[in-house]
């Protein structure tokens, strides 16, 4: 029987309907997923399941000049990759999402939020330079700046925790660090705040009927009295925890449940269609869904993911005590207040400037064009002062392009548009839902910064960041670039760094470049 270590040390990937799964792997497997040699006994397959999703490709503007996506405020990828590196094991591919990655870094500045009417909940600002890695492309970045909230002006909360108590999670990184979690969060609740907490095993149970903030010593003792054991009855668990959150509505605050497990669920509904379909049915009364991803082994990422989408809520992964308190207490207002419902994004680029497009990371995001206009079709929720940060790499007129020109793709000038690169456009709705509201913003080539290295700082590391997410991927656009220059780039624009996350994502780089050899 292997070690718990020993386990988490195997990487070995195989394609299961879809979903990636990964088995453990030992010093004689390649840090790939291909077996090198077998001297040992084969080891005990994990479980543990992430979506596949194939890298955007390039575009060619004169065909498809749209870009329409839905925006993305996840972070757990970044957390997940920060595990297994610092376990050793190089992560596998379909772990590895860009723009969660790019989502995680706060603003290292207080951002200046741009004067913007009092019915957008957001400003937008962007900047163009030119791609580190290929002096044939140039960068766009788009930031959508989401207004903070007040401690004093945010709505009273009633939360419940539904906490996966199954065998699976009796493990030093699952059930007792998700208690010391929320033990974070419980310091952070207000008088007029309420908590209640489910329970699922073999059975579900309330833990705790809702108990108002003030009452803290009680909502420790509840969470401390938490124990594992038994099958992973999810799909009871999580029809009891919104029963309780009906129980507890509050009109006009914040109804949410917070779903701390390993995504383990093995009794009841198991399919993530069903899942999805269970909370679709209750999202529209007002009551959303977060999940707190732990775990290695038997982690379902792919359906913490989908569950967080379709609950109009977050997905975090806990990989330590600290990134719960980043999660649960420095960013509380952006994981539970929502300002925008509904956030998408299409971006239309202007060929007469702009050749081709390719967007990095937001696979998993992607609409269709007239998805855009369409108020029925689900998309992302911004939370109060979260900044979301969106990727272009383009091949603007004069650069060398990856597809040969279209002979019978010219398009006519632009009366009165021929400086501008593209078109921003966002569609979003109230918190409290209702028609959706439009905002558009052009990007004018003028503000194209002539080398890397005269782009903002933030421009600089955000593009440290997507380059390194690209690597892990294997992109065959980042093959030139060495781990070496991506940190050196984000060395260069580390900034303040008071919360330490930049000092750290730089010795994550240059580890990725160790197990990648």
């Amino acid at each position: 029987m292997f070690s718990k270590a020993a386990k988490w040390s195997i990487v070995m990937g195989m394609l299961v309907t879809g979903c990636s799964t990964y088995v453990a792997h030992s010093p004689q497997y390649e840090m790939r997923g291909r077996m090198v040699s077998q001297a040992v006994p084969a080891p005990m397959a994990n479980t543990a399941r992430y979506e596949h999703y194939d890298d955007n490709p390039i575009k060619q503007v004169s065909q498809q000049p749209l870009a329409t996506f839905s925006l993305d405020v996840d972070t757990g990828s970044y957390a997940n990759v920060r595990r297994f590196l610092n376990d050793g094991i190089y992560p596998p591919v379909d772990a590895v999402r860009v723009e969660e990655m790019m989502n995680y870094f706060p603003a290292d500045a207080k951002p200046v939020y741009v004067a913007a009417p009092t019915s957008q909940p957001f400003a937008v600002d962007y900047e163009l330079a030119p791609a580190p890695w290929n002096s044939e492309r140039t960068l766009l970045r788009v930031d959508i700046q989401a207004k903070d909230i007040k401690t004093a002006d945010l709505p009273p909360a009633n939360l419940v925790f539904l906490v996966d108590v199954s065998g699976s999670m009796d493990e030093p990184a699952k059930l007792p660090l998700i208690k010391s979690s929320l033990k974070l969060l419980v310091d952070e609740l207000r008088d007029q705040d309420r908590v209640a907490i489910v329970t699922y095993s073999g059975e579900e149970r309330v833990a705790l009927p809702s108990t108002a903030g003030s009452d803290k010593s009680t909502i420790r003792h509840a969470i401390e009295g938490l124990d594992a054991g038994g099958a992973t009855s999810g799909e009871a668990g999580i029809r009891l925890a919104y029963q309780q959150a009906e129980k507890g509505f509050i009109k006009g605050g914040v109804n949410r449940i917070l779903l701390a497990t390993d995504g383990d669920f093995n009794v009841g509904i198991s399919d993530n269609k069903q899942l999805e379909t269970l909370i679709k049915q209750k999202r529209d009364t007002g009551i959303t869904l977060s999940t707190l991803g732990v775990g290695s082994d038997n982690f379902n990422e792919a359906m913490m993911v989908n569950v967080a989408d379709v609950g109009n809520g977050n997905y975090s992964y806990l990989d330590s005590l600290s990134e719960a308190k980043k999660v649960l207490n420095d960013e509380m207002h952006q994981t539970l207040i929502t300002v925008a419902k509904d956030a998408k994004a299409q971006i239309e680029f202007n060929p007469q400037r702009v050749v081709e497009y390719r967007q990095i990371g937001y696979e998993k995001r992607q609409l269709r064009d007239e998805d855009f206009n369409n108020d029925a079709v689900d998309a992302g929720d911004i939370g109060a002062g979260k900044r979301v940060t969106v990727l272009f790499e383009l091949t603007l007129v004069g650069q060398k392009a990856a597809v040969n020109p279209l002979r019978y793709g010219k398009q006519k000038p632009m009366e009165g548009k021929s400086d501008e690169l593209a078109l921003i456009n966002l569609r979003w709705k109230a918190p409290q839902g209702g028609d959706s509201r439009l905002m558009s913003e052009p990007v004018k080539a003028a503000q194209l910064n002539t080398a890397f290295d005269s782009a903002s700082q933030e421009m600089r590391f955000q593009t440290a960041v997507a380059a390194w997410g690209q690597k892990l991927r294997g992109s065959s656009y980042l093959a030139a670039t060495s781990w070496e220059q991506i940190a050196q780039w984000a060395s260069a624009a580390r900034g303040e760094d008071s919360n330490g996350y930049r000092a750290e994502f730089i010795q994550l780089v240059k580890l990725s470049g160790k197990l990648a050899k």
